[in-house]
Formats: C-alpha cells, sequence, structure tokens
C-alpha cells in the first residue's frame, strides 16, 4: 500500500470512528409527566452540579409526588420541591453554588433553579430541588436595550414639568388601568428625547444570543446572569402553557393541584435530536 493509499485509509477510519462515537454519544432525556401531558428535556453539561443534583434527585424518586406549586402567566411555572414534601429540617435543605454561562439564558422553555433573594442570599446560589420553566414574553428589541429603570426615573422627571401635563395624565391612566404594555410603550416613545433632555445615556449592553432570542419565541431577560439555566424543555410546551393558565390561589399556588412524576432516562444524542428536534451545540 502506498503513502497516499495508508493515509486515505487512516483518514477514512477516523471518520468512520467520529461517526460512530456521534452516533452511540448518550445523554439524559428528562420526562415530567402531568396530568396535561408531559414535557420532555434536556440538561446542560454546562452547569455540571445542577445536572447531577437533577438526575439524582429523578432517578430516586424523589421529584415524584411533588407539584407545581407556583404559576403566573407570561412568566413561568414552578416545582419540584422535595425538602417541604418530604418534611425535611430547613437546616437539611442545601443549596448548589451558581453556574453562570452567556450562552445559556432565559428563553422560552428553558429550566431554571430558584433560589432565595439576594438579600439573604448574595452569592445567588441555587435551591437543591426546586426549580422553574420558563414561559415569558417577546420583547421588541428597543425595549430590550434600553435600562428601563433609568427610563423610568428619567420620564418620571420630565413628566413633573407644567408644560407636560398631558403626557402625565396619559401615563397616570395607563398606569391606574395596569396597562403596562402600553405604558412602556409611551415611555420608550420618548426615549430619545430623554436622552438629549437629561444629556443621558439609557441605553443597556445586550449580548446578541439575548436578542435573537428574545425576539422571536420569547422569555424573561432579566433574570439572566442572576439565576442558574441548567436545561431546556425540548418537546411539550403547550403543557406548560396549559399550567401556567390555571386559576391561582394565594401565593400564585393552583387551586387545583398539579402533581408530577419525573423519569430520566439514558437516549443517543442522535435519537433525541432526530424524534425531539433538539440540536446539540458542536464540541
Amino acid at each position: 500500500m502506498n503513502r497516499l493509499k495508508i493515509i486515505q485509509w487512516i483518514s477514512c477510519v477516523a471518520y468512520l470512528s467520529l461517526s460512530l462515537s456521534c452516533a452511540t454519544e448518550k445523554d439524559y432525556l428528562v420526562t415530567i409527566d402531568t396530568k396535561f401531558g408531559k414535557m420532555y428535556a434536556v440538561l446542560y453539561d454546562e452547569t455540571p452540579r445542577h445536572k447531577e443534583n437533577f438526575i439524582d434527585l429523578a432517578s430516586s424518586g424523589r421529584y415524584d409526588s411533588t407539584e407545581f406549586h407556583r404559576i403566573i402567566d407570561d412568566f413561568m411555572i414552578q416545582g419540584g420541591d422535595v425538602f417541604t414534601r418530604e418534611g425535611l429540617p430547613k437546616e437539611e435543605w442545601y443549596t448548589l453554588p451558581a453556574e453562570f454561562d452567556p450562552s445559556l439564558i432565559h428563553e422560552r422553555g428553558s429550566i431554571a433553579a430558584a433560589r432565595q433573594g439576594d438579600n439573604l442570599n448574595p452569592e445567588r446560589e441555587s435551591s437543591g430541588c426546586q426549580f422553574y420553566i420558563v414561559e415569558g414574553r417577546v420583547y421588541e428589541e428597543q425595549e430590550l436595550t434600553t435600562d428601563m429603570r433609568k427610563l423610568q426615573m428619567a420620564f418620571s422627571k420630565y413628566i413633573q414639568l407644567d408644560s407636560n401635563m398631558g403626557l402625565r395624565e396619559k401615563y397616570s391612566k395607563l398606569y391606574q388601568n395596569q396597562e403596562f404594555d402600553s405604558l412602556n410603550a409611551l415611555m420608550l416613545s420618548k426615549k430619545a428625547m430623554m436622552e438629549q433632555f437629561f444629556n443621558l445615556n439609557l441605553g443597556k449592553d445586550i449580548r446578541e444570543n439575548q436578542v435573537r432570542a428574545y425576539t422571536s419565541i420569547g422569555g424573561t431577560p432579566h433574570l439572566d446572569d442572576t439565576y442558574t439555566v441548567f436545561g431546556k424543555v425540548i418537546k411539550g410546551l403547550d403543557v406548560m402553557e396549559a399550567i401556567a393558565q390555571l386559576e391561582k390561589g394565594p401565593n400564585d399556588k393552583p387551586v387545583t393541584p398539579v402533581y408530577i412524576k419525573v423519569n430520566v432516562e439514558l437516549v443517543a444524542k442522535k435519537k433525541i435530536s432526530e424524534d425531539y428536534g433538539y440540536q446539540y451545540p458542536e464540541e
């Protein structure tokens, strides 16, 4: 065999080995079963502590018979309170260190870890069991690239001027009617004027992947880089939407309980991609 044929043979073997490896490489497929149907999800390798913890809880059956106990339409559904269901004392409620990654954002269908607020939890450590699934909404690009808190402050000052009484009355009417989308649109329409009048920059930095996701499929961008995103629902988002629209009682809890059963199974990545349309990032 001459040198050229040897090189070609080695290249062919290497390619076949790589193809076989990709075809047989496996990942955990998560199934969250509810009375409204099933949601299927994958967990991210970029958040190894959260992935391992979720798999451990699910494979041991500890998530079974927990509930989606908090629902907010156009925002998220939250569940998996293992520690309360098991009656564990609070000193045994462990947390996980935050695992933030700029590529993992709160787009629609993302799975993220619940946690206590920054005042009690400055390190932003995650709950050892509770998670939420993002519903969110679609945003206009201008809203995403504007510091809405600064805009609100500037707008509040601006409408106090006697010459802006009409604008102040319009703002008050929208606020009283809780027409917050229209209220935001009103403020954004005056953004350039605010910047010029107060000599301010009301923009904010935002990554390309955030703009792309939130202007198309939607999500909850204000939670990015503060709560750990560790997975994604790849089929069954209609189930999430059905749960989010349920009638609620105190503390945003569904009037009728929504119990869950969680299963994890090792499945070939190729099959997950073929069956659920999920594309794994190139390594």
